[in-house]
């Protein structure tokens, strides 16, 4: 099921670089998808990026050279590559997303979280008004994760919309 999500990931990034974070299923990836579909993406989760650019960080640059808007999905797995990222928002015009399920991870390993160069945003759960016949009983019951909320679990009668 697709949802319309409330956050606008263009107007966030209109003017500085931020950090997204949320947790995981909350729908990050698929929303960089939907709503930045002309950005040059590095997803850490894919493992020939996450090598590549865990042994030479420099490939952000020359990958992105024509790219104004550069996504890093899953930065936590990688840290290192925010001093890259650091480097480039300096030298250049581009603004990054940067994701991740964990501020905490990265905070813990005291990594460079590019203060006064990137701001923070956060993808919660859906909200009753990004769910269509919101049911506060099953929400209470599922969670609000997109990937959770329209499962097909067996949902008491009174608790159905009507």
């Amino acid at each position: 099921m697709e949802y319309e999500r409330l956050l606008n990931l263009p107007d966030l990034l209109a003017k500085k670089s931020f950090f997204l974070f949320g947790p995981r299923g909350a729908g990050k990836t698929y929303l960089i998808r939907k709503q930045l579909p002309g950005a040059k993406v590095f997803d850490l989760l894919h493992a020939p990026t996450f090598g590549r650019l865990g042994r030479y960080p420099t490939l952000i640059e020359e990958e992105s050279k024509d790219d104004d808007l550069v996504v890093i999905d899953e930065i936590q797995k990688s840290p290192r590559l925010l001093d890259e990222v650091h480097r480039l928002i300096e030298k250049s015009s581009r603004r990054f997303l940067l994701t991740g399920s964990s501020a905490r991870k990265l905070k813990r390993g005291g990594v460079n979280l590019l203060p006064g160069r990137a701001w923070e945003a956060r993808l919660f759960p859906l909200t009753f008004k990004e769910i269509h016949n919101f049911v506060l009983e099953k929400y209470l019951l599922v969670g609000g994760l997109p990937v959770v909320y329209p499962s097909r679990m067996r949902i008491p009668e009174f608790m159905e919309a009507g």
